[in-house]
C-alpha cells in the first residue's frame, strides 16, 4: 500500500470483498457492540454500520477465500487475510495483545466492552502504527462527540461528516469566502478554490473579483424611446419636456391643457404633441364676424365681393417626420342641395407640395401629407369648396383654415 495520506469509507452492502495486503492489520470496537471501525496500516479506514444479525460466511459461503487465505467472520462481513496477519485487540485500559488466528472468530463487537474509540493521524504518523485511546467516555466515531444509540442516528450524523471521511484532514477545504470577503460582491465556495459573482447590472472585470457597471444604454438604440441614461447597476428612461414617462422605456404627451397653461380668458388652449399653443377665441377680422365656433362669416356682400363668405378655422397636432402618405383630414360640404357639384384645392400654404386634396365624393374630400413634416412648426394650409349651380348659374366657395402643429419629436 502506499505510504500517503488515504482515507477510505465503505457503507454496508450484501457482497463479498477481498482484502489483500502485506501490512499488519488492525481493529477496535466502539460504541455499542454492532457498530465497529477497522483500521489498517498504513492509512485505509473502513466503517460499518450494522443493526442487524451477523451471518458467518466464513461457514455458509462455500470457499470464501481463495489462494490460501484465512477466513475471518466479523459483524456484517468477513475478512480473508493472510496465513501470517496478526490481530491486536486493545479494550482501552490494558496493552494491545496479539489475538490467535482461528478459523471463526465472535463477532468484532464482542471484543470488550470498551467505548473508546482510538483514531489514527495517518497524514502526521511516522511509517510505524502508532495507537492512542483519546477519550473513553462514549468518544463518537469522527471525535464529535455523536453518540449513536442506533442506526437511524447515525445514518442523519453520517451526512455532515462524509466530507471530511473522504478527503484526507490534510486536503481538507478552505472557505476563502468566510472572513475577508475576496470577491466585491458575492462570493461562493467551491472545493479548492472559489467564484465571485456580480450583482444585477454588472459585470466581472478581468481580475474576476471585481465588479464593474455594465452600460445597458450602449446595447442598442431602442432601448428607450427619447433618451437613456445609465447608472450604476442599470439605467433610466427620460423624456423631453412636454411628455411623461409611460411604463419603463416609452413617453406619453402631456395634454397642459388638462393639466395647467397660461392662456388668456378670449384664447383657447391647443395642445400638441410635445406642448399646447394659445389661439384667439375669436379669429375673425374684418369685414368677418364671429358667427359660430371657429365661423367667421362676412355680412356684406359688397365689402366681401371677391372674397370667400365665410371661413372656418381648425386645429390639428401631428408628430415629426409622420410616415407618408398618410390622410390627415377631411373636408366635407355642410349644406347639400340639388344640381349642386362641388369642387375641392388646395388654395394656399402647399408651396412645397407636401400635400394634395383628394376628392373623395360629391361634398367631401381628404386631405393627403406625401412629404414628410419636421418640426416643431406651423403650417397653415387653406382648403377651398367651390359650388357649381348649372342650372341656376350660381357660383360660391367656402374656406377652412387648418392650422397644422407639427411636434418636435417623432412621437
Amino acid at each position: 500500500l502506499s505510504p500517503y495520506c488515504i482515507y477510505l469509507f465503505c457503507s454496508f452492502a450484501p457482497h463479498y470483498f477481498y482484502l489483500y495486503f502485506a501490512h499488519s492489520f488492525q481493529f477496535f470496537t466502539f460504541e455499542r457492540k454492532h457498530t465497529v471501525a477497522y483500521y489498517m496500516n498504513p492509512g485505509l479506514s473502513l466503517t460499518a454500520v450494522l443493526p442487524f444479525s451477523d451471518i458467518n460466511e466464513c461457514t455458509t459461503v462455500p470457499d470464501a477465500c481463495k489462494g490460501g487465505m484465512r477466513c475471518i467472520n466479523h459483524f456484517g462481513g468477513y475478512f480473508c487475510l493472510p496465513q501470517n496477519a496478526q490481530i491486536i485487540v486493545s479494550n482501552g485500559d490494558d496493552e494491545p495483545t496479539v489475538a490467535p488466528l482461528v478459523e471463526e472468530q465472535p463477532p468484532l463487537g464482542s471484543y470488550g466492552d470498551s467505548e473508546c474509540c482510538c483514531d489514527v493521524s495517518d497524514c502526521t504518523r511516522s511509517q510505524g502504527l502508532t495507537i492512542q485511546c483519546l477519550n473513553r467516555k462514549r468518544r463518537g466515531l469522527f471525535s464529535q462527540n455523536i453518540i449513536m444509540d442506533d442506526f437511524l442516528y447515525f445514518r442523519s450524523a453520517f451526512l455532515p461528516f462524509l466530507f471530511n471521511l473522504l478527503v484526507p484532514p490534510c486536503l481538507a477545504d478552505v472557505n476563502e469566502c468566510e472572513g475577508s470577503n475576496p470577491c466585491q460582491h458575492q462570493c461562493y465556495n467551491i472545493m479548492g478554490s472559489f467564484i465571485c459573482q456580480c450583482e444585477q447590472g454588472y459585470e466581472l472585470a478581468s481580475n474576476q473579483a471585481s465588479c464593474q457597471d455594465i452600460d445597458e444604454c450602449a446595447f442598442s438604440s431602442y432601448m428607450c424611446q427619447w433618451q437613456c441614461v445609465n447608472q450604476p447597476g442599470g439605467y433610466v428612461c427620460t423624456c423631453p419636456e412636454g411628455y411623461q414617462l409611460q411604463g419603463n422605456r416609452m413617453c406619453q404627451d402631456i395634454d397642459e391643457c388638462e393639466t395647467g397653461n397660461n392662456c388668456r380668458e378670449d384664447e383657447m388652449c391647443w395642445n400638441y404633441f410635445g406642448g399646447f399653443r394659445c389661439y384667439p377665441r375669436n379669429p375673425c377680422h374684418e369685414p368677418y364676424v364671429k358667427t359660430g365656433e371657429g365661423r367667421c362669416s362676412c355680412q356684406s356682400l359688397t365689402i366681401c365681393r371677391g372674397l370667400p363668405p365665410s371661413i372656418v378655422y381648425k386645429y390639428m397636432s401631428i408628430s415629426s417626420e409622420r410616415s407618408v402618405p398618410a390622410d390627415i383630414f377631411q373636408i366635407q360640404a355642410t349644406s347639400v342641395y340639388p344640381n349642386m357639384h362641388n369642387t375641392f384645392r388646395v388654395k394656399s400654404g402647399n408651396e412645397g407640395g407636401e400635400f394634395i386634396l383628394r376628392r373623395s365624393s360629391n361634398v367631401s374630400a381628404m386631405l393627403v401629407m406625401t412629404k414628410p413634416l419636421t418640426g416643431p412648426r406651423e403650417h397653415v394650409v387653406d382648403l377651398e369648396m367651390v359650388t357649381h349651380n348649372n342650372v341656376l348659374n350660381y357660383r360660391s366657395s367656402s374656406l377652412l383654415r387648418l392650422t397644422i402643429i407639427v411636434g418636435p419629436y417623432a412621437f
